[in-house]
C-alpha cells in the first residue's frame, strides 16, 4: 500500500494525455491491496493496511506542501486535504463494503467494494480539491483554471474542466477495477491454497 501512495503521489505530476496523469493508473491498484488484505486476513488487517497508506499519504502531501514549482507549491492544501479524506473515507468504505459482501460469489465483494469506493474516492477529492463552491478551505489558492467550462471529456456538453477530470479519472478507476479481478482471484487462489478463507 506504501508503495502504491508513494508512487501515485510521484506519478500524479506527470500528464498523460489532456484529462489524466500518470498516477490515475497506478492509485486504482491501492483497493487491490485492500481487498486482498480483507480476503486473506480479515477486516482489521485491511484497515490496518489502509491506515499505513494513509500516514505515507499525509507524509507525500506535507512534502509537497513545501517543494515549490512554476505556479507555487507542488501540493496545494486543498489538495493535501482532499487526497486525504478521499483515501481514507473510499478505502474504509472498501473495507467495509467488502466485509459485508465476502461469503457472496468471489468477485462479487472485491467488485462492489472497489466501485462504491472508486466512485466516492473520485467524488470527494475532485470536490474537495477544484469545486469553486469549496474555494473557503484555502481562500488564497486560486482554482479558477478548474472552473473554465469546456465540452465534458472534449466532446460532450460543457462542464467545468475539474469534472471532466474527474470523470476521466473515474473511468480508469472503473476499467482497472474489472482487470483487477484476475489477479485478486490468482493471488487469493495461491495464498489460500489449502486454507480457509477468512
Amino acid at each position: 500500500m506504501a508503495a502504491i501512495v508513494l508512487a501515485s503521489n510521484i506519478l500524479v505530476q506527470f500528464l498523460f494525455g489532456n484529462w489524466l496523469t500518470w498516477g490515475a493508473f497506478t492509485y486504482p491498484f491501492a483497493f487491490l491491496v485492500t481487498d486482498l488484505m480483507n480476503r486473506i486476513y480479515g477486516a482489521r488487517a485491511a484497515r490496518q493496511v489502509v491506515f499505513a497508506g494513509f500516514v505515507v499519504g499525509i507524509v507525500c502531501s506535507l512534502i509537497g506542501t513545501q517543494i515549490m514549482g512554476e505556479y507555487g507549491p507542488l501540493v496545494t492544501w486543498r489538495i493535501a486535504i482532499g487526497s486525504g479524506v478521499a483515501f481514507l473515507t473510499a478505502q474504509m468504505l472498501d473495507v467495509a463494503i467488502f466485509d459485508r459482501l465476502r461469503t457472496g460469489a468471489w468477485w462479487r465483494a472485491p467488485l462492489a467494494s472497489t466501485l462504491v469506493g472508486s466512485s466516492v474516492d473520485t467524488m470527494l477529492f475532485f470536490s474537495i480539491a477544484f469545486s469553486g463552491a469549496l474555494s473557503f478551505i484555502e481562500p488564497a489558492n486560486d482554482v479558477s483554471w478548474a472552473a473554465e467550462a469546456l465540452p465534458l471529456l472534449g466532446f460532450g456538453p460543457l462542464v467545468p474542466l475539474w469534472v471532466s477530470l474527474a470523470v476521466a479519472d473515474w473511468g480508469v478507476k472503473l476499467g482497472l477495477a474489472l482487470i483487477a479481478l484476475i489477479p485478486f482471484r490468482v493471488i487469493v487462489s495461491k495464498a489460500m491454497a489449502g486454507k480457509i478463507i477468512a
